[in-house]
């Protein structure tokens, strides 16, 4: 019997900009899908009838929206970078992707720094919530990662 795999199994931890070897879980985002945004080189051979396309690149990105907490300091550092419109090197993040369905105490996880690109805040009339857009800043680094406190915090070893 196939088993669908369940959102909630698929964790997201954000490196702080005091602490960057550890990472802290992102809880309370109500969005966080990744596009994979491939780069074609496209022709078309003057001897052929069809075209032909490669992929060349990629430019991942991560949509993000989140209600904010007011005890969290993930969405503190993600406030902050919006808020003093923080640039440049100052807004890279490293995110840790890990899969916490998998057996073991070592989870298989992946790493990338990301910009953060912050977009709109204050779009709900519930809940103060921010939203915006991480892009690649770097390559994609598989990898373990394990945790001493039922995943609120991890750390990541490349493999």
């Amino acid at each position: 019997m196939d088993i669908i795999a369940k959102r909630s199994d698929k964790v997201a931890f954000m490196a702080l900009s005091d602490a960057p070897d550890t990472y802290i879980r992102m809880r309370g985002f109500t969005e966080f899908s990744q596009s994979k945004n491939p780069v074609e080189y496209s022709r078309r051979y003057l001897d052929e009838k069809t075209e032909r396309n490669d992929i060349v690149a990629y430019a991942p990105s991560i949509s993000y929206s989140f209600d904010k907490f007011s005890d969290d300091a993930v969405h503190t550092e993600l406030v902050s970078i919006a808020d003093n419109e923080i640039i440049g090197a100052d807004a890279i993040r490293a995110v840790v992707l890990v899969d916490v369905s998998a057996e073991g105490d070592e989870k298989p996880a992946v790493c990338r720094e990301w910009t953060v690109i912050p977009n709109s805040e204050g779009n709900d009339s519930e809940a103060y919530t921010y939203s915006g857009t991480l892009k690649a800043n770097g390559e994609l680094i598989t990898g373990t990662a394990a945790s001493t406190d039922n995943w609120q915090t991890c750390t990541f070893t490349t493999v």
